[in-house]
């Protein structure tokens, strides 16, 4: 149910700030609902610990349903968004259109649920001390990035933050691979939530164009699951890779991933380009016949 009600809402809410800002403010509302979401989970785990620790399973179970009841009465506040008149499309019909932008976040994602899931186990398996700093390093990066260059979306477009993002990203997750000792394991962590952290936004852009308007929502929420698909595959995929291959090779696979997304981004690109092009071929054509 959780997990549920939390997928609706992420893309509500971006839908929503979408409809405050207008379709020029896309690629920052998706940036700052990802600060926003990252930001909750990174400070949510240590101070869950803490709550358990001091005072008991339940005061943490309490605390989560209060901040729960404060966002009601936040989100209960503020005023709705006209919907957008227009073509309704079917949920598939939607899917359709965004699926190759959502393949290729959720070949870059990949990296991240990796990180997330194994960056421990894998500096305990080198012997390696400063674990819990390589995912600092990870979020840390991802929300400069994000507060940095959100707005190199809207001057350079999605498709090239995109390809850089990604590039940059499976650099990272080289270095991971190739890491000799933690420090520049945690050096790749970086990088690779660097990378990471514009992939999300700048691909999303790309997909909510590839709808109407009046099907943003729709729009949002099936680009959004590709995000959920690739966390809840990264586990028990990448956990089978390490039974046969060791630690290392999953970050070599995830880097490999990710500049697999970075070509599928390039392939969407020239498709975009030529759409125009060829639009003006059958426009003049019309106008000759």
């Amino acid at each position: 149910m959780l997990g549920a009600a939390h997928s609706v809402l992420g893309a509500s809410a971006i839908a929503w700030g979408i409809g405050q800002v207008g379709s020029a403010g896309t690629a920052r509302v998706i940036s700052w609902n990802g600060i926003a979401s990252y930001g909750a989970i990174g400070l949510g785990a240590p101070f869950g610990v803490w709550l358990v620790e001091r005072f008991g399973l339940p005061w943490m179970g309490a605390s989560v349903l209060l901040i729960a009841l404060c966002g009601l009465a936040l989100a209960w506040r503020k005023a709705g968004v006209p919907v957008v008149v227009g073509e309704r499309l079917g949920f598939m019909s939607v899917l359709g259109r965004v699926g190759p932008y959502g393949l290729t976040m959720a070949l870059g994602t990949l990296g991240y649920g990796t990180i997330a899931a194994f960056v421990t186990l894998y500096y305990d398996s080198r012997g390696w001390a400063w674990a819990e700093y390589a995912m600092t390093a990870f979020g840390l990066s991802f929300i400069a990035a994000r507060l940095l260059f959100a707005q190199a979306i809207d001057r350079l477009g999605g498709y090239r933050v995109g390809i850089a993002c990604l590039l940059v990203e499976g650099g990272g997750l080289l270095l991971l691979w190739a890491a000799p000792g933690p420090l520049s394991a945690m050096l790749g962590a970086g990088l690779s939530g660097f990378g990471f952290s514009l992939v999300f936004p700048a691909l999303g852009v790309e997909a909510v164009k590839s709808t109407p308007a009046s099907n943003r929502g729709a729009a949002i929420g099936a680009y959004s699951l590709f995000l959920d698909l690739a966390l809840g595959v990264a586990g028990p995929l990448i956990g089978l890779l390490i039974g046969s291959h060791g630690f290392r090779s999953i970050f070599l696979v995830c880097a490999l991933a990710s500049l697999l997304g970075l070509g599928l981004t390039l392939a969407l690109q020239y498709r975009s380009a030529r759409q125009p092009s060829e639009a003006e071929a059958e426009l003049a054509t019309v106008e000759a016949d």
